[in-house]
C-alpha cells in the first residue's frame, strides 16, 4: 500500500512541474544584415516591433557586418550555432563565401529568407523591393518632366545615371529598369556612370561632369538630370552642385525616401524626386512565421513602392513620421511586455511551487503515519522470524543448507552510486551520438529519459558543466586522441567528432588545449 502513496506523490509532483515548465513556443529568428544606414535601421526596428505582433511570439537577434563580407560569413555561421529556427540574410554581395555560408545553414535544416538582395545561392523564400520596377518608375518620372518642358531645338536633355555597386542585385536590377525606360525615351541623351554606393564617389563624378559641361556648353546644366541609386549618393551630388555654384540648375533624383533623408531633400528642393523604397520589417516576420508554422507562403515576395515628388512629399512625410512613431511605440511596448512576461513567469513558478510544497507536506504526513504503522507491524514480524531462525540454525543440517543459498558478503560486487550509474549511461549516449553535428540537448535528454531542464540540472550538479559544455569537451578530447593515434586529416576528425566546420573545430580546440590541431599533429 505504501507503493501506491509513493506513486501518487511522484505523479502529483511530476504533473505540477510539467505544468509549470510548459511555455508557449517562442520562435528564434537570426538576422544577418549586410550594412548600416537609416533604411536598414528602419527595417531592424520594424522586425523588433513585430516580435509580439502575431499569434506566435518571436525572438529576433540581429547581427550587422557593416559592409564586410568576411564578417557576415562569420556572423551567419555563429547565428546558425545559437539554436535559431530561421535565418534572415541580406547578403552583402553575390560572392561565393556568402553563398557557401547560406548553403551550410540550409544543410543544417534551418530555413533561410533572403531579404532585399538576392544571390545565386538557394533560399527558402525571398522578400524585398522590386528594384527593376523602381528604376523603371524613376525613368518614367523623368520622362514626364522632360515631355512637359520646352527644349531648344536640336538640344537633348542630358540624363546621367550613377549606379551602386553592380555586383549587388539591387544596383544591377535598378540599372536594368532605368535603362529600359531611357531606351523608350529617344529625346534624351542617356549616360551611365558606375559607382560604389558612396556619396563621395557620386560627388566626384558630378564635379567632373560640371567641369566638362562648362567647357562645352554651360547652358546644358539647366537641362541635366542626375539619378542616383540611393538618397545617400544623391547627397554627394547635391554637395557637388553647391560647391560648383550651380545649385538648382541640375535636377537630382534618388531612391529610399526615408524621413530625415530623401523625403527632407525633396521638401527642401535639393531633389526633384525620390523613390519610396519599402522596408516592411513586419512582413519579414510574418513570412518567417508562415514558413515555421507550415502555413502556405510565396517563395518570391516583391514589395512595391512609389515616386515621391514635390507635390506629394508633405503627405508622405506626415504618414511616414506617424508610422515611425507608431513603430517606436511598438518597440517600447515590446520591451515592457518582455519585462512583464519575466515577472509573470517568476510569479507563476512561485505559485506552482507553493502548491507543490503543500501537496508534498500533506502526503508526507500521511506517509509518516503509514510508516509508523508499518514499523510496528514489521517489528512484530521480525520477532517471530528471530524465533524461527534460532530454531533453524540450531540444526546442523539446516546450517549446511543455509550456506549453499547465501553468498558471502565479501564476494558480492561493490555497490555503485546513482550518480556513477547516470554518468556511465550519459557517457555511452554521448559517444554513440557524438558524430551528429545537429545533436540537440532535447534528443540527448530523451535518450536518458529526462527533459532538457532535468538533464541540464543533473549534469551541472555532477560535473559543474552544462550538457553543451560537456559534449564539446568530450568531442575535443576524442579529437585529441584521434590526432595523436591516427593519420586522419583534421577535417575528417572534425566531422567525425561532430563539428559542422573544420574552422570552428580548430577554434574550439585551440581554446581547450592552447594549440591548434595542426600544431599538435606536427608535434
Amino acid at each position: 500500500m505504501h507503493k501506491i502513496f509513493l506513486r501518487t506523490l511522484l505523479y502529483i509532483i511530476g504533473v505540477t512541474l510539467l505544468a509549470s515548465c510548459t511555455e508557449e513556443k517562442v520562435y528564434k529568428i537570426g538576422v544577418a544584415q549586410c550594412s548600416k544606414g537609416p533604411w536598414r535601421e528602419k527595417v531592424n526596428q520594424e522586425m523588433l516591433a513585430a516580435q509580439h505582433l502575431y499569434e506566435h511570439d518571436v525572438k529576433v537577434s540581429i547581427a550587422n557586418s557593416v559592409d564586410n563580407p568576411e564578417l557576415q560569413v562569420h556572423q551567419i555561421d555563429s547565428l546558425a550555432q545559437t539554436d535559431i529556427d530561421l535565418m534572415v540574410v541580406a547578403p552583402y554581395e553575390d560572392i561565393q563565401i556568402i553563398n557557401d555560408a547560406i548553403a551550410r545553414v540550409l544543410k543544417a535544416g534551418i530555413p533561410v529568407v533572403s531579404f532585399d538582395r538576392k544571390t545565386s545561392a538557394d533560399y527558402t523564400a525571398f522578400i524585398g523591393g522590386n528594384n527593376v520596377e523602381a528604376g523603371y518608375i524613376v525613368g518614367q518620372y523623368i520622362a514626364s518632366i522632360v515631355r512637359g518642358q520646352n527644349h531648344p531645338k536640336g538640344r537633348k536633355p542630358l540624363v546621367v545615371e550613377i549606379t551602386g555597386l553592380l555586383s549587388s542585385t539591387p544596383a544591377l536590377e535598378r540599372h536594368r529598369g532605368f535603362e529600359s525606360a531611357m531606351k523608350a525615351l529617344p529625346e534624351v541623351e542617356y549616360v551611365c556612370r558606375k559607382s560604389d554606393w558612396s556619396s563621395d564617389a557620386s560627388c566626384n563624378i558630378v564635379t567632373q561632369l560640371i567641369d566638362s559641361l562648362r567647357r562645352s556648353d554651360a547652358s546644358q546644366l539647366d537641362n541635366t538630370f542626375v539619378f542616383c541609386h540611393n538618397d545617400g549618393m544623391a547627397t554627394g551630388v547635391y554637395k557637388a552642385v553647391v560647391e560648383q555654384n550651380v545649385e538648382g540648375r541640375i535636377k537630382i533624383l534618388g531612391i529610399d525616401g526615408m524621413p530625415g533623408e530623401g523625403l527632407e531633400y525633396v521638401k527642401l528642393g535639393h531633389q526633384v524626386g525620390t523613390y519610396f523604397y519599402p522596408t516592411h520589417g513586419e512582413k519579414i516576420i510574418r513570412l518567417a512565421l508562415d514558413i515555421l508554422t507550415g502555413k502556405p507562403y510565396e517563395r518570391e515576395n516583391p514589395l512595391l513602392g512609389f515616386v515621391v515628388t514635390p507635390d506629394n512629399v508633405d503627405l508622405v512625410i506626415t504618414e511616414a513620421s506617424e508610422l515611425m512613431k507608431q513603430n517606436d511605440d511598438l518597440v517600447t511596448i515590446h520591451d515592457k511586455l518582455e519585462d512583464s512576461m519575466v515577472l509573470y513567469n517568476t510569479q507563476h513558478k512561485v505559485l506552482v511551487g507553493s502548491f507543490v510544497t503543500i501537496a508534498v507536506l500533506v502526503l508526507a504526513i500521511i506517509m509518516i503515519l503509514f510508516a509508523l504503522w508499518l514499523t510496528k507491524k514489521n517489528i512484530r514480524k521480525r520477532q517471530n522470524m528471530n524465533v524461527e531462525q534460532t530454531l533453524f540454525y540450531t540444526d546442523a543440517s539446516n546450517r549446511r543448507l543455509h550456506e549453499i543459498f547465501v553468498t558471502p558478503t565479501e564476494e558480492m560486487p561493490a555497490p555503485k552510486s546513482q550518480d556513477m550509474l547516470f554518468a556511465e549511461q550519459l557517457n555511452e549516449a554521448i559517444r554513440k551520438n557524438m558524430s551528429n553535428p545537429n545533436l540537440k540537448m532535447d534528443e540527448l535528454g530523451e535518450e536518458m529519459g529526462l527533459s532538457r531542464v532535468q538533464l541540464y540540472r543533473k549534469v551541472k550538479s555532477i560535473t559543474g558543466q552544462t550538457p553543451v559544455e560537456l559534449l564539446r569537451q568530450m568531442r575535443l578530447q576524442h579529437a585529441y586522441a584521434l590526432l595523436t593515434s591516427t593519420t586522419k586529416t583534421v577535417s575528417e576528425i572534425a566531422y567525425e567528432v561532430g563539428f559542422g566546420t573544420p574552422g570552428y573545430f580548430s577554434t574550439c580546440f585551440k581554446k581547450q588545449f592552447g594549440k591548434y590541431p595542426t600544431e599538435l599533429r606536427a608535434e
